[in-house]
């Protein structure tokens, strides 16, 4: 698990810190920690694909525009989704070309924790330390 929760940063949110050595792996834990606040993505299957594709001149923003896009994808089409297959490449701007595979919310399947209603900016960030890229996201619930 590449991933923590923040208990002691905010009360009302969900809050944590995930990292990767590569930014596609980082991408892929963010996405993982922000649908483990919903469901055990383990109960999840990957039936339902969805392919995504974003560009952004800031690489927090293009981590921010993901995690928002996979947050409204769940929210239009109610879905959740567990596993992530995503390629970022830097040509002028960041580009990101994405998989996202789960299936449609179940209430008899899934055991569903908090509603995750959008990625705040609050002590938003990513950064590079060593060999890991790190970020901190609070999502609003």
């Amino acid at each position: 698990m590449a991933y923590r929760y923040l208990e002691d940063i905010a009360t009302g949110d969900a809050a944590f810190e995930a990292e990767g050595r590569t930014l596609e792996e980082l991408f892929r834990e963010a996405a993982l920690a922000t649908f483990e606040v919903m469901v055990d993505t383990k109960s999840v299957e990957a039936r339902i694909t969805r392919a995504i594709e974003l560009k952004n001149e800031a690489l927090d923003g293009l981590l921010f525009d993901w995690l928002s896009e996979l947050v409204y994808l769940k929210d239009a089409e109610a879905v959740l989704f567990s596993k992530f297959d995503v390629r970022i490449k830097k040509n002028g701007a960041y580009e990101l070309k994405a998989r996202a595979s789960g299936e449609e919310i179940s209430r008899d399947k899934h055991s569903l924790r908090s509603d995750v209603k959008a990625v705040t900016y609050h002590l938003f960030e990513i950064k590079k330390i060593g060999e890991y890229w790190t970020a901190r996201v609070i999502l609003d619930i």
